[in-house]
């Protein structure tokens, strides 16, 4: 008798392995296990099965059971998560010049002394690198300190916006000074013809010397590097996106400090434009801060979005962005100055720069519906800042970018003659201000006390990048059938995950992507509970 019950309780493993799957959607793209294998979380079930085979209800506290003869209902009620809530390609950045940023010696740094808390609100890295340390002779290229700090950031489940900078006038600080202190331009580039000019740094005596941005020479060298960076980066998960920095001061498509010197025609941005999307088919490209008016239009019809680096200190920078916007493509800011610098601003305009307040701040993230956002340029990787905005920045943390918050969760069992089918069906608001710019594959599973799936419930849901909008709600239904309510069993609870790929479910991996509710495990999936 014993062996025969074993053996019914193998056919409803097996029959809860064979769940069927409907969702509300965009597209309703889904997936399941692959072949005819028996998951991990299969073997757990049909374990937890054979020693919890009573039909006693659940005594988790938290969950709401109707009964009402063949049909079982279980309403979930739930609470925002309580905190700041950092999510991935999205959020907060702050300088991260190289590996030793996460080194204890670094005061400023996740484990430095001074315990930086702002830390938590930051979802990936930023920095630029020097054009002439990567590209160091013709046709070498160095990426070795570049790894180390991609490697360090990956490590924190973090990745890296790149800019590599071709000059900088930040470090001309005498008359003619060494020219490799600023021009970040390699030198083989010029022993090859190409010209510079001599400039005056604004505001000072100072002289010194810059590319001829449009020569024929500097032009060629500025392609065959980025062609060697997309052989390397392209599609590289570690890399969050990558500004094309050619031109003018910082890269930043301006000469606006370095007098003499001229940007090249719109053609000549436009064909560099044209040259890199051409190369990068799968990692996101940004137009710096000046690209305005034709040359935006055009970077937008590639796909490239648009960066400021305008923001609080000039008034309506933030709605330059909304063309990117628009276009459904991330945008991304950089306030005018560090936030110690700004709080020094006198308001008065024009002639003067608007000083940093929380309602500015606020309001740029909103008006701009940023994506991604510096939290602080300054040296001290945003500790003051974060000392003085604490509250605001965690709250901000889940309006910038997507933020998938649970409005309604419910598991309907009904039992007959021939059969059990379980739905559970939930609703899902994007609570941000932007879209979701990567696919997200949401899972649904029955889990026991520690979080262990058992089985999944249903399939999984692909939803294609940008589709989930801001401020928009969707519903999903996940759908079992031929397998008992095993959730009215003791200790055990749904579980709502989402992740960045569909091998990273398949694998067994931890989801990397949040919900914003409370309920959330060390392994980032959301328990279902009630208030």
């Amino acid at each position: 008798m014993a062996k025969l019950f074993s053996k019914c309780l193998g056919k409803i493993v097996l029959l809860a392995a064979a769940a069927l799957f409907a969702a509300c959607g965009d597209d309703g793209s889904s997936f399941g296990p692959e072949g005819g294998e028996s998951s991990g979380a299969e073997e757990s079930c049909s374990s937890w099965i054979a020693t919890n085979s009573s039909s006693s209800r659940n005594d988790n506290k938290d969950t709401s059971v109707v009964d009402k003869g063949d049909t079982i209902k279980i309403t979930y009620a739930l609470k925002p998560f309580d905190g700041p809530l950092s999510n991935p390609h999205k959020g907060f950045t702050v300088p991260t010049g190289g590996a030793w940023t996460f080194v204890p010696e670094f005061e400023y740094g996740p484990y430095g002394s001074l315990n930086n808390r702002a830390w938590d609100l930051v979802s990936y890295g930023s920095g630029y690198q020097q054009w002439n340390k990567l590209n160091p002779a013709k046709g070498v290229y160095d990426w070795t300190e570049l790894e180390k700090l991609l490697n360090a950031l990956a490590e924190h489940n973090m990745g890296y916006a790149l800019r590599v900078l071709p000059y900088t006038p930040s470090f001309i600080k005498s008359d003619f000074p060494p020219q490799e202190e600023y021009d970040w331009t390699p030198p083989f580039v010029y022993e090859m013809g190409a010209k510079k000019i001599q400039i005056d740094l604004r505001g000072t005596d100072y002289h010194a010397y810059a590319p001829v941005w449009d020569d024929s020479v500097y032009i060629w060298a500025a392609k065959e590097f980025a062609k060697a960076l997309a052989e390397k980066y392209d599609g590289d998960p570690r890399i969050e996106y990558i500004d094309v920095r050619t031109f003018g001061e910082w890269g930043e498509w301006h000469t606006s400090h370095i007098l003499g010197s001229e940007m090249p025609a719109d053609s000549v941005l436009i064909d560099m434009l044209d040259y890199y999307a051409s190369l990068f088919k799968k990692t996101q490209l940004v137009l710096p801060s000046n690209g305005f008016d034709d040359v935006y239009t055009h970077a937008l019809e590639l796909g490239i979005t648009k960066r400021d680096d305008g923001f609080i200190g000039i008034p309506g920078r933030p709605d330059t962005l909304l063309r990117a916007y628009n276009a459904n493509l991330p945008t991304i800011a950089e306030n005018l100055a560090g936030y110690k610098t700004m709080l020094t601003y006198d308001d008065l305009i024009p002639g003067g720069n608007q000083k940093w307040t929380p309602e500015r701040w606020v309001d740029a993230i909103t008006t701009a519906h940023l994506t991604y956002y510096v939290l602080d340029q300054d040296n001290d990787c945003g500790y003051n800042f974060y000392k003085d905005n604490k509250a605001l920045a965690d709250s901000m943390s889940k309006v910038i970018g997507y933020n998938f918050t649970v409005t309604q969760a419910e598991l309907l069992t009904v039992a007959s003659a021939k059969d059990t089918t379980s739905t559970l069906n939930i609703t899902v608001k994007n609570t941000g201000v932007a879209p979701c710019f990567f696919d997200v594959y949401m899972v649904a599973e029955f889990v026991d006390s520690t979080g262990k799936a058992l089985t999944q419930i249903g399939e999984a849901v692909r939803i294609p990048k940008a589709t989930f909008k801001d401020g928009a709600s969707k519903d999903f239904s996940f759908k079992a059938t031929g397998v008992a309510n095993i959730v009215t069993q003791s200790g055990v609870s749904v579980a709502l995950s989402l992740y960045e790929s569909e091998d990273a479910f398949k694998s067994g991996k931890n989801p990397t992507v949040r919900f914003d509710n409370d309920g959330l495990q060390g392994n980032n999936k959301l328990l279902l509970q009630s208030q």
